[in-house]
Order: structure tokens, then sequence, then C-alpha cells
């Protein structure tokens, strides 16, 4: 299976959802949005991690994570991303705003929208991973603070 990912319970997946969700939404989710979840709320818990809803980079049979392209309100193409942690022990939850690869020029006609539209997708980003944090759910920031704790002990 896709990087071992049936050893995440799919119950803290559907929490780092509905973290995301209640963050980038204030009204009804696209349709789109509600297609997605529903193919994923029909599927066994074995099957899960393999449906197609999910992204996966690179090709072939050992991607570093998936993605669910859940988008926010004011940018469709934001994505809740699960990947590995550095130490390969287990996995974290991260909000990929998806928007750095596309940015227009400087100096463009579309550059300082997009510019804004690209802070407003970080501060999002921020806050959903903050909200993840306090949900318990495994970010890189509370990794590395875990890490740190680890090495002073064991200092």
């Amino acid at each position: 299976m896709v990087m071992q990912l049936q050893t995440l319970p799919t119950a803290e997946v559907w929490r780092a959802i509905e973290v995301y969700l209640s963050l980038a939404y204030t009204s009804t989710l696209p349709s789109a949005v509600r297609a997605k979840l529903e193919t994923l709320r029909s599927l066994k818990a074995d099957e899960f991690y393999q449906s197609p809803i999910f992204e996966r980079d690179g090709a072939g049979g050992s991607p570093q994570k998936v993605s669910l392209r859940l988008g926010n309100r004011l940018y469709p193409h934001m994505k809740l991303t699960i990947e590995r942690s550095p130490d390969k022990s287990g996995y974290l939850f991260r909000a990929d705003t998806h928007d750095k690869h596309v940015c227009p020029a400087p100096g463009t006609r579309d550059y300082a929208a997009f510019t804004q539209l690209m802070e407003n997708n970080q501060k999002l980003a921020q806050a959903i991973e903050t909200g993840w944090a306090e949900q318990r759910l495994p970010t890189f920031k509370t990794y590395l603070r875990e890490d740190l704790a680890r090495r002073g002990k064991a200092s």
C-alpha cells in the first residue's frame, strides 16, 4: 500500500478533514468537494487510501505523500496532504496552498491580486495546521517540538 498508510486510522483523516473544512469554508461546500467526501465515506477502511480521490506524488508504487484537493472559499486548488514524518515513524498533516508554482511575474496585471491570494492562502494554511495541533493531529511543527523534547531528554 501507498506509504503504509493503513497504519494511519481513517478517523484521524476525517478529523483533519473536519478541521480543514471548518476553516476553509464559511458556507456550503462546493459540489466537487461534497462528491469527494461522499466517495470517501462510501469506502471500507481497507479501501480508503486506495481511492483515486487521493492525489499521489510521483509515478509508480511508492509516493512520499498523498493529497486531497479540498480547496477553500477563494481558491479551489488548496490541498490536505498526508506525508511521512522525517523519521519515517508516522505521518504528518500539511495544508498545501498549492499556489506558488502559478504566481504571475512581478509587474504583470494579475501579480498584486495573486500575491494577495497567496497571502490569504498562507494564513489559512497556518490556521488549519494550528487547528490540527489543537486537535492533537500531527503536523510538521508538532513533530519538531516533540523531536526537540525527545532530544532534550536524551542529553
